[in-house]
């Protein structure tokens, strides 16, 4: 019998699976679906201090093997994600959840986590310093390792939870924002986030998307994210959640083979909203076909010998 358990940070998980913020709503949304009690865990929407509506419209572009997208953060607020959609989501979900925060300054980080950090549902934190697709916050924090080891500093200081950094692509050397997330006390780093892209409309000749820019996400960076995942491993010793193009129980294992020791789906719920249950139903058998036993022993593998 394989055994699909890893351990995030203390806490232990039944199989790496976690759907990725922005893609599984506040996870109630899914309940209806299948019991999400399956997943490993999942990370909500994003949050921020105050309510957003986010970007205009429109806001999604589809791309050859991917998508763009440029949402921007809506959401309802830290206070009513405590009041209204934390109850909602304890009525389905019995495990932790990882809650995603964004900002547009260091002390809007700190606030939302210091107002999430007593929710006894929340296992852990992934702090949102990479998203492409707002202005005046995220991906100035996620592009320069001062900013980025400042936010996870005052983030530190008002948590009591572990605190996972959610880095960009977007940058010449991720290892050295990693390593300044780490320097400051990061428990863990999640990585990669969207990588900036754009589209245009050949009958107007103008951009598709409302913003311009925003997020490529799809199987088409899987190579990229496994790229990143590979060189932070060896960079830190805090533990890696690896995403980007995960759409298989086969990505999942390379993931983890990169140095991952839970891997984030993302655009594929938006495809395919049972993916994160079908890939959780083929791990056991993939693992199988591939001779593994035990996930555990593989996180980091492909960097022996």
């Amino acid at each position: 019998m394989v055994s699909t358990k890893v351990n995030l940070c203390g806490i232990e998980l039944d199989n790496p699976i976690i759907p990725a913020s922005g893609t599984f709503g506040f996870g109630y949304e899914f309940a209806d679906l299948y019991d999400i009690n399956r997943l490993g865990t999942f990370s909500f929407k994003g949050t921020t201090r105050d309510e957003r509506f986010g970007n205009p419209t429109p806001r999604i572009a589809e791309c050859e093997s991917g998508m763009l997208n440029s949402v921007g953060l809506q959401n309802p607020g830290v206070e009513k994600v405590i009041s209204h959609e934390l109850p909602k989501l304890k009525e389905c979900f019995n495990k932790k959840v990882m809650a995603n925060v964004s900002g547009f300054s260091i002390e809007d980080y700190a606030y939302t986590c210091e107002k999430l950090n007593d929710q006894d549902q929340i296992g852990w934190f992934e702090v949102n310093i990479s998203c492409p697709n707002v202005h005046g916050g995220g991906l100035a924090f996620g592009t320069n390792a001062k900013n980025a080891a400042e936010v996870t500093k005052a983030v530190k200081k008002v948590t009591t939870k572990p605190v996972f950094i959610k880095l960009s692509p977007n940058v010449t050397d991720i290892t050295e924002i990693a390593k300044a997330c780490e320097a400051e006390g990061a428990d863990g780093l999640s990585l990669i986030n969207t990588l900036l892209g754009m589209r245009i409309d050949l009958k107007t000749k103008k951009p598709i998307l409302a913003n311009k820019m925003g997020g490529f996400s799809g199987p088409a960076i899987k190579p990229v994210a496994l790229r990143m995942v590979y060189q932070v491993y060896d960079a830190v010793k805090i533990p890696i959640i690896g995403m980007g193009g995960v759409e298989t129980a086969e990505d999942v294992i390379e993931m983890m083979l990169a140095g991952a020791t839970a891997v984030q789906v993302g655009a594929a719920n938006l495809v395919n909203p049972y993916a994160c249950r079908d890939i959780i139903n083929m791990l056991p058998k993939t693992m199988e076909k591939y001779k593994i036993n035990d996930l555990k022993d593989i996180i980091g593998g492909a960097h022996n010998g």
